[in-house]
């Protein structure tokens, strides 16, 4: 038996429970339990390629090596192959996802294509241009897992999609607005410049208020965040229909994500939209309140 033969004979088929802090629910109970393996799986080869893209000390030149490494495995149980011994636990249990579900190779390559634009862009002190320019990235970086979902649930019809994709995409500019105390000092920026200029502020400005603590950061960039979290929660808005589309578990599953994005928008304007200086979660507290909007999405379809 060949090395790589033997590493697929033993690699796991169940990837494991989401450990990282997340705005929404990951294969949660709502889920129907035949569908908690496939996207677990998916949620483990997201966030681990998330991982090799923006954790630890490696150099973007190790980060790109080991996301194209991470690509080849998923070509190569794509096509019914084994994937190398590196990660096992990724590859095992989404090998037998793709089998079972025949997930699209595509949608989760879309998602590593994105995490290397990620760290060419830190690289290179790149920025985005625009809102267009930012939201093809969401396309990628995002939008693929709403499809993944969908296609699991047996649903394609285009305006689900459209939905999908606008659920997702708010899902991930609230992230970048959540994440402006984190990013920038990473060198991650994804304020669009035309939307900087537009509220009168050079991008190279952010460089002197990056989070120290000493000073707040002028009202032209809190009005900026304003701006992109009103965006933000008119894309959500959006997509929202697609949450009476879907019936069951799925349909609640859904509602909670859409609140609990919503949640993280009405925290950082709760907190004058100064997330350069904060960086607001959900949490445990919030189950409540997010119930009680998801039954209220409920209620208000029925009218």
């Amino acid at each position: 038996m060949s090395p790589s033969s033997d590493t697929a004979a033993t690699a796991p088929t169940l990837a494991p429970l989401p450990t990282h802090y997340e705005n929404f629910p990951v294969a949660s109970w709502l889920c129907p339990p035949r569908l908690r393996p496939p996207i677990a799986a998916i949620y483990v080869f997201a966030r681990t390629a998330d991982d090799i893209a923006d954790e630890g000390e490696a150099s973007p030149a190790q980060r790109l090596a080991d996301l194209h490494a991470f690509r080849a495995d998923l070509a190569a149980i794509a096509q019914g192959g084994a994937a190398s011994a590196r990660w096992p636990a990724v590859f095992g249990p989404l090998a037998h996802a793709m089998r079972a579900f025949a997930l699209p190779e595509a949608l989760l390559a879309d998602l590593l294509s994105a995490f290397i634009q990620d760290i060419e862009k830190t690289r290179d002190a790149g920025r985005y241009a625009d809102r267009p320019e930012l939201l093809d990235y969401c396309a990628r970086s995002a939008n693929p897992v709403g499809r993944l979902l969908l296609h699991l649930y047996g649903v394609n019809e285009p305006a689900a999609l459209v939905q999908s994709d606008a659920i997702c995409s708010a899902l991930q500019l609230i992230n970048f607005w959540q994440d402006l105390r984190v990013d920038l000092p990473r060198g991650r920026f994804y304020l669009p410049d035309a939307d900087c200029a537009a509220h009168g502020i050079a991008p190279a400005a952010f460089d002197t208020f990056r989070p120290r603590g000493d000073a707040p950061p002028p009202h032209a960039a809190l009005a900026l965040v304003a701006a992109e979290v009103a965006w933000a929660r008119g894309l959500m808005q959006q997509g929202t229909p697609l949450v009476h589309r879907l019936p069951g578990r799925m349909g609640w599953e859904l509602r909670l994500v859409v609140q609990g994005g919503l949640r993280i928008l009405d925290k950082i304007e709760a907190l004058g939209f100064d997330t350069f200086t904060q960086r607001p979660t959900v949490g445990k507290a919030d189950a409540p309140l997010l119930a009680w909007r998801a039954l209220r999405m409920r209620r208000q379809s029925t009218q």
